[in-house]
């Protein structure tokens, strides 16, 4: 307030609140907003300048507050006077809080100016503090996009890389094109009506401790400040004696009626992907008018459970065809921007970018790496990611790996393109490097959320049924061995609460036989989950930690399992020959590597990890093999130790589990036949529904056709699923041989008996 507009006879509240309290007395309390109000209302005008009543008059304000303070104390009052002076006390207060009394100033009308004429410097300026990094070239097109959208209409559908920031811009697009009054009614949809409350939720956070636009845009903000989070003081609040009629739900907002405000009155709405929230959406204004939905913004309109079930997304791009874009109503287009990923193709966000499918929402893709490095760099990048993996299996951080990239950076970086070179960790050197380890932690998800290219899949053969395994019975006796059988085979797989292990048999051709299997605690039930199990290795062992209980576990089960003596039908005797025991899972890795190391049974025993190698990945086949490395069949076991002195197996998980479903369809009697024991098919419907918990997409990369295998959407166990491939690996660590495959890894030498070399010499 400069000094040539000051006039103590005609002071606004808010300058009068200024002036008292920047006055510095001691041990006294600043003047409220809300002390000055009741105090004008018990005075009436004799405060104020009766030209001006809104206004005032310092001295008169001064003189009344001393009449005030000499007025004698009245002495105790009754009951009756004390409820009255209570309830004239309290309506005194409702109506104090109805009446929000003078809206301030604007602070910066220029800003506030570029801001409603640009939607990028609206978020430059509000949120600063979101939107820290530089943008992208993709980003300023999506911006221009939105901007387009709100001022002129159109339907635009972006796809973004997952974290690129699409969803706080779809929610400063709502609030910037409510503040500038682009649209009587806006709807933000999301992919449940859930999700898009909890947008709609950070937008109404914003309005209401966001200090620029509260500075900027007072009109809205003060109205809202004024309920304190409150929301029944909505109902009756005034400013001037008029109604506000805001509104403050959850599912929707409608700003304060102001005179003069651009935002006057403006709904914003939020709905989830179903015909039922979207439809008959409406709201009806004081003037009378019934307003519907003319803007839609749609943030990630799928889930990862609708984006994998072909129904699900035909029924939202039906929605979205219909319901979204008839909330206008009959006669009326509606405009909007929908940002979205991509999940697997053929997904609902992978068609609506088709412009041959969807012509209207004029589909555009974006990515987070535009061109990969060029072929030269690929063993340089093989070798980053064996190292990274090295790491992060020995309980490292990668940094190994990022000191390696530092070193060949310019081979590895040449003729790569990324979208934003400012988007990078800060454990890492660049966005190239970040998007490698993305690619490398999952490639399928990485080539469908982050490039929005997902890769060209097809349902693979067809797949067993768990009926159809469960009745695959052999007629052995459980842990019968067949007379064929020359490798006896032990898997465990390690959980937090039990050990899931089985035993197989196989023959040199791979005819195998599921001999034995169980848990450790044994369950004692003939059906259980993993979640609902009731012996866990913490009940066995109350007093231990996880590590602990894991280290019981194993010394208990491989003291019962490897010292047994296994009766062939010939009379043979056998023992199990290889033990392999899963490493994979988080905080056993350690344990088992301790496990095999100090165990009796250490010559029988091995650690082994499995690798998901993906059709972009790097086959086994392709890596450079080191001097003493062992190299089978989709299998490999590396010369070294490391600081767990003990070497380990690296398994291709995807290749072994077509592998062991091809030997489960083989006929019975033919060659590479697998069977299960027993006659009682009931009995084996556990292990059949983990045999099955996984299914195979045949999908197609680099000249690569590869069976890929993912869970299930329900998630079932598949624990023995992964016992089966170990098994199977592990007789062809033993010379176990496929007919037609030609193997890399050699037989054992036969044994030889001391009768043998004595017969040889007679």
């Amino acid at each position: 307030m400069s000094k040539k507009s000051f006039n103590p006879r005609q002071l606004r509240p808010a300058d009068l609140l200024r002036i008292v309290n920047a006055i510095d007395i001691p041990n006294a309390d600043p003047l409220t907003e809300f002390q000055l109000r009741r105090h004008r209302n018990r005075a009436g005008y004799s405060i104020s300048d009766p030209s001006n009543p809104q206004t005032v008059d310092l001295f008169r304000y001064a003189a009344w507050l001393t009449l005030e303070y000499a007025k004698p104390k009245s002495g105790p009052l009754s009951y009756e006077e004390q409820k009255a002076r209570q309830a004239e006390r309290n309506a005194e207060a409702v109506r104090s809080a109805q009446d929000i009394g003078e809206i301030p100033a604007v602070i910066d009308p220029d800003r506030k100016a570029r801001c409603i004429a640009s939607f990028r410097a609206f978020c430059e300026t509000y949120f600063a503090e979101v939107f820290y990094l530089p943008w992208s070239d993709d980003h300023l097109r999506v911006i221009d996009k939105i901007e387009k959208a709100v001022r002129t209409g159109g339907l635009f559908a972006m796809a973004m890389p997952r974290g690129s920031g699409k969803t706080v811009l779809c929610q400063a697009a709502v609030l910037w094109a409510a503040l500038i009054g682009a649209s009587p009614f806006i709807c933000l949809v999301a992919a449940s009506a859930e999700r898009a409350r909890d947008l709609l939720e950070n937008i109404k956070i914003w309005l209401e401790t966001n200090p620029l636009l509260h500075e900027d845009y007072p009109e809205v903000t003060y109205p809202i400040r004024c309920l304190e989070r409150i929301t029944n003081r909505q109902k009756g609040q005034k400013y001037n004696g008029v109604p506000t009629r805001i509104d403050w739900s959850s599912d929707r907002v409608v700003l304060p009626v102001i005179e003069g405000s651009l935002s006057s009155g403006i709904v914003i709405s939020s709905s989830g992907m179903k015909g039922s929230d979207i439809r008959g959406q409406n709201y009806a204004r004081a003037d009378g008018q019934v307003v519907r939905p003319q803007l839609v913004l749609v943030d990630d309109p799928q889930t990862t459970e609708s984006a994998w079930s072909p129904s699900q997304s035909q029924r939202r791009e039906a929605i979205l065809a219909g319901d979204v874009l008839g909330m206008a109503g009959p006669g009326k287009k509606i405009a909007g921007l929908m940002a979205c990923t991509v999940i697997r193709p053929a997904d609902m966000a992978d068609n609506i970018l088709d412009r041959d499918k969807h012509p209207e929402w004029q589909g555009e893709r974006t990515k987070m790496v535009y061109a990969f490095p060029a072929p030269g760099s690929d063993k340089l990048w093989a070798k980053y990611a064996e190292i990274r993996a090295d790491s992060l299996r020995n309980d490292g951080d990668g940094s190994q790996a990022t000191e390696f990239y530092r070193d060949h950076r310019q081979a590895m970086d040449t003729g790569s393109i990324v979208a934003w070179p400012q988007r990078y960790n800060e454990d890492e050197l660049s966005a190239l490097q970040h998007a490698m380890n993305l690619r490398l932690r999952d490639e399928s998800a990485f080539f469908a959320e982050y490039q929005n290219e997902p890769i060209v899949e097809a349902i693979g053969e067809e797949m067993l049924t768990a009926d159809e395994i469960a009745a695959k019975t052999n007629g052995y006796a459980r842990a019968a061995i067949p007379i064929g059988c020359n490798h006896l085979t032990m898997f465990i797989d390690v959980q937090q609460k039990a050990l899931f292990w089985m035993l197989c048999g196989f023959e040199d051709d791979f005819t195998g036989y599921v001999l034995d299997y169980g848990t450790w605690p044994d369950q004692k039930r003939s059906y259980f989950t993993l979640n609902d199990i009731r012996s866990t290795l913490k009940r066995i062992k109350p007093g231990a930690g996880l590590e602990g209980q894991i280290f019981h576990g194993l010394e208990q089960l491989t003291s019962e399992r490897l010292p047994m003596v296994y009766r062939r039908e010939d009379g043979a005797d056998m023992r199990i020959d290889r033990c392999m025991i899963d490493a994979n899972w988080g905080q056993s890795t350690d344990v088992v590597y301790q496990f095999c190391r100090q165990s009796d049974y250490a010559s029988v025993l091995l650690p082994s990890h499995g690798r998901y190698v993906g059709a972009s990945g790097i086959p086994f086949s392709e890596y450079k093999r080191k001097r003493g490395d062992r190299v089978g069949h989709h299998w490999r076991i590396p010369n070294t130790t490391g600081r767990r002195q003990i070497r380990h197996v690296l398994v291709d998980t995807n290749y072994w589990k077509s592998f062991v479903h091809a030997r489960l369809a083989v006929s019975m009697g033919d060659p590479g036949c697998l069977s299960l024991f027993g006659r009682d098919s009931v009995k084996h419907r556990l292990l059949a529904d983990h045999l099955t918990a996984e299914f195979r997409v045949k999908t197609t990369a680099r000249d690569r056709i590869v069976d890929e295998w993912k869970l299930r959407a329900t998630r079932p166990d598949n624990h023995w699923l992964d016992c089966l491939v170990g098994c199977a690996v592990a007789a062809s660590i033993q010379g176990a041989n496929l007919n037609g495959i030609a193997g890399t890894n050699r037989a054992p030498a036969k044994r030889l008996k001391l009768s043998d070399l004595q017969q040889g010499r007679r």
